[in-house]
């Protein structure tokens, strides 16, 4: 079957589907859990039960100081991966750890 064709098919597929014509079809439904909403204030507390500094805290998020910075003092707000590490981060604390972003020695 060439390309066309098999897209076809596809297409044909989910019609037929989304008309409740095929039946015995497996359907996996994936629910994405919402985005948090860190702020200024929340932030900074999740940085120091990671017990870092601003620069440290940026290196392991990958963004830069002056970002972190803008974000304890509430003048930008995390975009959506950042939001999502964060928020990772907070269900997690020792995420970054598991993950061999940071190292900590004794």
């Amino acid at each position: 079957m060439g390309i066309y064709d098999s897209i076809i098919k596809g297409l044909d597929e989910a019609v037929k589907y989304e008309k409740g014509e095929l039946k015995n079809v497996k359907v996996d439904r994936i629910r994405i859990a919402s985005l948090p909403r860190f702020h200024g204030q929340q932030i900074k507390v999740l940085r120091k039960k990671q017990n870092m500094t601003q620069q440290l805290f940026a290196s392991a998020l990958g963004v830069s100081i002056k970002t972190v910075e803008a974000w304890e003092a509430g003048r930008n707000i995390p975009e959506g991966p950042a939001q999502r590490m964060l928020g990772l981060m907070e269900k997690d604390e020792k995420l970054l750890e598991k993950y061999a972003i940071v190292s900590r020695e004794q």
